[in-house]
């Protein structure tokens, strides 16, 4: 396949039963977790550091998901690194940071390097969490900069799940498509 391609000495990894659209494209240091889906024009690009997905979470169209390199500037680099049940907005980009579980990136989001954001967060359509940011868990979070808006309801915290869920089912009808 074309669209997962190996890049030096480093082939992606992909769980069982992940779905990548034949649009999207994954390359290099790229490990994909069980029942994960990777939507049209999204890109995960793992050339000079690795990007890890969990299972069951969802990269959306025309995300952008990329690391940094190490140099004499950040020695160390920055990896991506993106738990379970998370669902990553259209548009988003996600670029050397960590993303714990069940959270929702909104479309066109940007989070930046060596950002946290922990479990239980909704991140509003269009904001930018800054470089070294962390985001408390349990709240909504919106702007450029993110702020802390206001701590989430439990029926948002159980959209995680339903949301995780419901990409699943979507990918299983792709996957049962194309085979």
């Amino acid at each position: 396949m074309m669209n997962i391609r190996s890049f030096e000495n480093y082939t992606p990894k992909l769980g069982q039963r992940v779905f990548v659209d034949p649009t999207a494209l994954v390359v290099g240091q790229v490990t994909i977790g069980d029942d994960s889906s990777i939507w049209p024009m999204a890109v995960l690009r793992g050339d000079v550091h690795k990007i890890k997905l969990g299972a069951r979470s969802s990269i959306q169209d025309g995300a952008v998901c990329h690391v940094t390199h190490a140099s004499h500037y950040n020695p160390e680099g920055h990896n991506l690194v993106i738990g379970d049940d998370v669902t990553v907005g259209h548009k988003a980009m996600l670029h050397g940071c960590q993303i714990d579980n069940e959270v929702l990136i909104g479309m066109g989001s940007v989070v930046m390097d060596d950002a946290i954001i922990h479990s239980n967060v909704v991140l509003g359509a269009n904001s930018v969490v800054p470089p070294g940011r962390v985001l408390e868990s349990g709240y909504l979070w919106v702007g450029s900069p993110a702020r802390k808006i206001r701590e989430l309801t439990e029926k948002e915290i159980e959209f995680f799940k339903y949301s995780a869920d419901n990409y699943v089912k979507l990918k299983d009808r792709y996957l049962n498509k194309t085979q």
